[in-house]
């Protein structure tokens, strides 16, 4: 955490082709109780804020400059230098380079307290592969960078929030990722940092089933029998406040959310289709598990609305918001000021 009292964070562009730059240029524009640090390309910045007719003036980063809140269109910016020449909804190969570069950078001045908290922009995992670099997304990219942390993957839309036991992974991969170590692993995480995070005393957690019907009592497969429940029997025993396994059809009924603080999917399609169809643009991703404070957008690079102006800025404006609510938090755990 910063010294100072005032939080800094950093924003990462993510992938410049990709709508990540402008939404950065409209966040510029309305005051923010903290210093906001953008890591990307300075000049491409400047560009896309005269493409879009929106002020902007830009400065460099100086890592020993007093924090100070951010002022409608001024932007500090660490600058990462472009391989290519950005052509907006053409993403080239050459500038993953560059795209790495800024997660990396916005990841270790966080981890060393440069940043209190990193919230990141849209990039595009096929192309990053594309250039020769393995990379399933940024929970794990970070995870692997902050030392092998376990992330678990958690979006919230307003009072919803589904978490997920498996991430970026093939559909007929999920199942044998699925064990009893790595499924108790993930709901202690979860429910450790939904008391420590955001200061719920005794989380109330709604646990899907693999498999159609939670299994049907084995016939339509085992694992709720030989993995999920008896993961929830042992934790309950420990103290957590879980119900399931739970048909994922019928899970998502408004009187079961009503009684729940977060729901923790299998997979990806299985709970995010629903949290997106609840709060798409509104929505946040937050990685819990890691020693920082991280959030993203909940939506792509968008190429197809790439350089239009008509890609919306909310989602970003609610990762930031939702990092620096989280700041505050953590900071009031610790007993400093807000």
């Amino acid at each position: 955490m910063s010294d100072s009292v005032l939080p800094r964070l950093i924003v990462t562009a993510g992938e410049p082709a990709g709508i990540g730059p402008e939404l950065c240029v409209r966040l510029a524009q309305a005051p923010w109780p903290c210093a906001l640090v953008v890591a990307g390309n300075r000049e491409l910045l400047a560009h896309l804020a005269g493409v879009l007719g929106l002020p902007l003036t830009t400065v460099a980063w100086d890592p020993a400059a007093a924090p100070r809140p951010h002022e409608p269109g001024r932007l500090t910016v660490l600058d990462l230098p472009l391989a290519a020449e950005v052509i907006p909804g053409r993403a080239d190969p050459a500038n993953a380079a560059h795209v790495l570069a800024m997660l990396a950078a916005a990841c270790d001045g966080t981890r060393d307290g440069h940043f209190d908290a990193l919230v990141t922009g849209p990039v595009h995992k096929g192309v990053i592969n594309d250039a020769g670099t393995p990379f399933s997304g940024h929970t794990e990219f970070f995870a692997e960078r902050l030392g092998g942390a376990r992330p678990v993957m958690m979006l919230a839309a307003g009072t919803l929030r589904v978490a997920l036991a498996t991430t970026h992974l093939p559909l007929r991969a999920v199942a044998d990722a699925i064990t009893r170590e790595s499924l108790a692993e993930v709901l202690t995480i979860l429910d450790h940092d939904l008391r420590t995070r955001f200061a719920i005393a005794a989380p109330r957690i709604l646990v899907c089933g693999l498999n159609p019907h939670a299994g049907e009592g084995g016939h339509l497969g085992r694992e709720e029998l030989d993995v999920i429940e008896p993961v929830l029997a042992e934790l309950r025993a420990a103290g957590l406040d879980l119900s399931g396994p739970l048909p994922a059809d019928t899970l998502f009924q408004p009187q079961r959310l009503a009684h729940a603080d977060a729901v923790l999917a299998m997979y990806h399609d299985q709970g995010l289709p629903v949290l997106k169809y609840a709060g798409f643009g509104q929505a946040v991703n937050i990685t819990l598990g890691l020693p920082v404070i991280r959030t993203s957008v909940d939506h792509g690079t968008a190429f197809d609305l790439a350089g239009s102006g008509r890609a919306s800025a909310a989602s970003l404006q609610a990762a930031l918001a939702c990092a620096l609510d989280l700041v505050e938090r953590r900071r009031r755990a610790a007993g400093s000021p807000a």
